[in-house]
């Protein structure tokens, strides 16, 4: 079996819906920081919104960073087609390879070639969007054997795990997916639910900070093309990455281990068991200081080049 060394870069598969929210880019962002660093690398990048411009922003963001060559899958009668308020305003206005979408493979037959083509146990998939890729891998044939085979971690944006009878947007968009994901994924899940991003909000003050290396960036330009400034955007997704990536380095709790579901409505609920391959992320006050500072900093870092 593959073992991942100390030294090894953690090889990631990134699975958004980029477009809805700005958050997917401070993610995407934040992974090429990582791959700069030489902690990480990103096979591939799966959308889950259907839109043909999410796939050109993310080309266009690998292309920025240096790492055009990224392959991405696209989802097929997917879920949230609009536009949304920054992809294609700000794609447009950088350098990109990718002209037609409709010729991009298919999100699911990208993700069991990726994952055939790596080791044993040396994947980690983060996921933050929708379920539908990856409920639908676990539809395809030799998708459960795959994601078992290859995949040690599966790190989630969604959910809400406060017993509140919360219905978290990734989750409530597609639900039979979630549901599927959450019941049938033969690996280890863990969530970082919708209270850790809302409680550790990304200053809009970076903005004008932290970029000023260059006069033109797409993630400050995305960040101020999506919700009139100033705002502070809650670091949903980010926080899934920097699980993924850094899980060891005591940013985050952890619960015990259990079993999530998903109820008809989009709720998710957590049921303790010894046996368990799920479970959600926790924080305290120290340690959400010190996320949005290593968030902050990974966000804004600049390019290889």
């Amino acid at each position: 079996m593959f073992v991942l060394s100390a030294a090894e870069p953690v090889r990631i598969i990134f699975d958004t819906d980029l477009g809805n929210d700005v958050d997917d880019v401070l993610a995407l962002a934040e992974l090429h920081a990582f791959e700069t660093r030489g902690e990480a690398r990103i096979l591939a990048v799966t959308v889950t919104k259907d839109n043909r411009w999410a796939p050109i922003f993310i080309d266009m963001l690998d292309t920025f960073y240096g790492r055009p060559n990224i392959p991405i899958g696209m989802v097929k009668n997917g879920k949230t087609p609009d536009d949304g308020n920054y992809t294609r305003q700000v794609a447009a206005n950088y350098p990109h390879h990718l002209k037609d979408p409709a010729r991009l493979p298919d999100a699911v037959d990208l993700l069991k070639k990726t994952l055939a083509d790596q080791p044993d146990a040396s994947v980690v998939i983060v996921q933050v969007g929708f379920s539908t890729n990856l409920a639908r891998l676990l539809e395809a044939p030799g998708g459960r054997e795959l994601a078992a085979r290859k995949v040690r971690l599966l790190s989630i944006m969604g959910g809400d795990f406060r017993s509140r009878g919360f219905k978290e947007y990734n989750i409530v968009t597609d639900i039979p997916s979630a549901q599927k994901l959450f019941r049938d994924w033969p690996g280890r899940i863990v969530a970082s639910g919708f209270d850790i991003g809302e409680s550790i909000a990304y200053p809009a003050r970076n903005i004008a900070a932290d970029f000023q290396y260059i006069e033109h960036h797409p993630v400050a330009d995305a960040y101020r093309a999506y919700k009139p400034m100033p705002y502070d955007e809650p670091l949903w997704d980010p926080t899934a990455a920097l699980y993924a990536i850094r899980p060891d380095e005591g940013y985050f709790g952890t619960s015990p281990a259990g079993t999530i579901t998903v109820d008809n409505q989009g709720v998710t609920s957590f049921s303790p068991a010894a046996n368990g391959k799920h479970h959600y992320l926790t924080i305290n006050e120290a340690q959400t200081a010190r996320i949005r500072e290593a968030i902050s900093l990974l966000v804004s870092e600049p390019p290889k080049q």
